[in-house]
């Protein structure tokens, strides 16, 4: 090599290079990213509070208990929105009385369907064109579903959201945290049976890992209200009177007549005070029970959920008990900028 020879080669680009073409395809799907991510904070910041509502396992009542709130929550005269993120198995419309329902498209934007008391609903129900027909997604699809649920609906401002998962701790919940920055926190619903209570502790382990604040523990079906009225032969009322009642595991529970002969017993169907010990051990707060009521049953199957239907009985007056209880737990946890609901 010549003295005046360098080792390494230096090649000037020639004056006709141009840059490398991006893809249309990539560009336009960077595009749309970026705007649903900009909607998507422009939703988190139009909805001043976000609750996820959440159980361990299936079974226990979460999308009632979840309706229950929502609507709870509207007939104190709040903005409400119920996002229904279960994505294989959506019922929510079901126990409102939307079945069939469609949902529409205004300047890009996804209408939410309008149900009781303006509450504003979002299901991936409403886009299944046969029910009995599998939702069979794998983890990416779901994600991108969720994220057009949360950025792409119109939602308008709300003071209050209520997002129902799907039983367990999975991709629906953990893409929603990672999704919506500022969960306002977590309503864990079990039943008294230790089954139950053991797969809500994974549940508030969950919501410790991803730091989101436990609102506390609900325990559905908690109770069994039985009512009567003892005569004598003649049919007179017999007051101060204790009835005897054959309760569950075999236990014989006696109670006492009131003046007019009336009577009503608590009959522990499955346990009772598990969801409130297991609130003790997790040092979070136990928000109430809900009774074991049939008419749940029938209401979610007629589309009239009891908060509606009897306004003023056992069920409903338990969840709004909740809902208080919550509200608490929201005011300590932080302000709020929205309105005050009384």
């Amino acid at each position: 090599m010549a003295a005046d020879e360098s080792p390494i080669s230096v090649h000037k680009p020639s004056q006709s290079s141009e840059p490398p073409q991006q893809n249309p395809q990539q560009m336009e799907q960077a595009y749309q990213a970026m705007r649903r991510k900009m909607r998507i904070q422009q939703m988190i910041d139009n909805i001043d509070r976000k609750i996820m509502v959440l159980s361990g396992k299936g079974g226990v009542g979460k999308s009632t208990v979840a309706v229950g709130l929502a609507l709870s929550l509207a007939q104190k005269g709040a903005k409400v929105g119920l996002l229904d993120i279960d994505i294989t198995g959506p019922n929510v419309p079901k126990m409102l009385g939307l079945g069939g329902e469609q949902l529409s498209i205004d300047d890009g934007m996804i209408l939410p369907i309008t149900s009781h008391r303006g509450l504003k609903v979002i299901s991936m129900a409403f886009l299944l064109e046969d029910d009995d027909k599998p939702v069979v997604w794998r983890g990416p699809i779901k994600l991108g579903a969720i994220q057009q649920f949360i950025g792409d609906v119109a939602w308008g401002e709300l003071d209050y959201m209520i997002i129902d998962f799907p039983p367990g701790t999975s991709d629906e919940p953990l893409t929603v945290a990672q999704t919506i920055t500022d969960i306002d926190g977590m309503v864990i619903v079990s039943t008294p049976q230790e089954v139950a209570l053991m797969d809500s502790r994974k549940a508030a382990g969950f919501a410790t890992t991803l730091k989101i604040p436990i609102l506390g523990v609900v325990e559905n079906m908690s109770g069994y209200t039985v009512s009567g009225m003892i005569t004598d032969a003649e049919g007179i009322p017999l007051g101060k009177t204790q009835v005897s009642i054959d309760a569950p595991a075999g236990i014989t529970q006696d109670v006492t007549s009131d003046e007019d002969g009336r009577w009503s017993a608590v009959l522990d169907i499955f346990k009772r005070g598990g969801a409130e010990e297991a609130a003790q051990h997790l040092s979070v707060p136990f928000l109430g029970r809900i009774p074991f009521d049939p008419g749940v049953v029938r209401g979610g199957d007629d589309g009239v959920h009891r908060v509606l239907a009897e306004p003023e009985g056992a069920t409903a007056l338990a969840f709004a008990s909740i809902v208080d209880n919550i509200l608490d737990q929201l005011d300590q946890s932080a302000p709020s900028s929205g309105p005050a609901i009384l």
